[in-house]
């Protein structure tokens, strides 16, 4: 394997040991990852640029927060994930069979952690606008009248289950196919892995709103809900 140096004399295999041994390389400009431009034309996987501009969620999240989120943290994953299924049959799969081959087998929870991060944090940001948010119409309303009994109900056991994460993890809307559900997962799971079908999610792993809320999840999870969620995006993701 190439070892380049990509930046402040890391180079790509110090890059993927710090990271899987849990230290903070991901959380610092000085890590030396490479750009988003890079992120967008490198292979097997790459990751899409944000549908919107870095602070086009202001004041609910910072341009720093998405700028520190997208380009270190989702950007990370992708680097470790290229690196782990280089010359492996997961050079040749896409994010969702690596999720499902991956997933809760021994000796891959690398490789399941980095796929499922990154397939989490492109649904993450594709689940988000500017001037989104509140109670939705459309198919999408219907289905959250009917499955939860009203809106007021689902934002409740929305916001719960994100509370209720404990650590790091993230919280769902999902549907089996016949009823919406509120999930919770924690680290890099996602519904998938228990064949549901993700609708919309919040990140609450803390590096998604620390720097704008602190220890304020609950805050960043009801302005998100209410001031940011792209139903449009949501109702698309209902199975049809």
């Amino acid at each position: 394997m190439e070892e380049r140096i990509v930046a402040n004399g890391l180079t790509r295999r110090d890059f993927l040991k710090a990271t899987l041994a849990g230290t903070a390389v991901l959380a610092v400009s000085s890590a030396g990852i490479p750009s988003t431009a890079w992120a967008q034309r490198t292979s097997p996987f790459g990751i899409p640029p944000l549908p919107y501009a870095e602070d086009a969620l202001a004041p609910v999240i910072s341009a720093r927060t998405v700028g520190f989120h997208y380009g270190k943290h989702h950007l990370g994953y992708l680097y470790i994930l290229n690196d782990l299924v280089q010359s492996t049959p997961y050079e040749k799969m896409n994010l969702e069979e690596i999720v499902r081959a991956t997933a809760g087998v021994s000796g891959k929870a690398p490789v399941f952690n980095a796929a499922a991060q990154v397939w989490n944090h492109t649904f993450y940001w594709n689940g988000m606008k500017a001037g989104g948010g509140g109670k939705p119409a459309g198919e999408i309303g219907k289905r959250i009248e009917k499955d939860f009994g009203s809106y007021e109900n689902f934002r409740k056991e929305f916001v719960g289950a994100a509370l209720g994460q404990f650590g790091s993890g993230w919280a769902w809307l999902a549907t089996d196919g016949k009823a919406l559900k509120v999930v919770k997962t924690p680290n890099a799971e996602n519904p998938i892995t228990r064949g549901l079908t993700p609708l919309l999610t919040i990140d609450v792993w803390e590096h998604a709103y620390y720097l704008d809320y602190q220890n304020r999840r609950k805050d960043f999870v009801e302005a998100s809900l209410d001031r940011l969620v792209n139903w449009a995006f949501v109702e698309k993701s209902l199975p049809r």
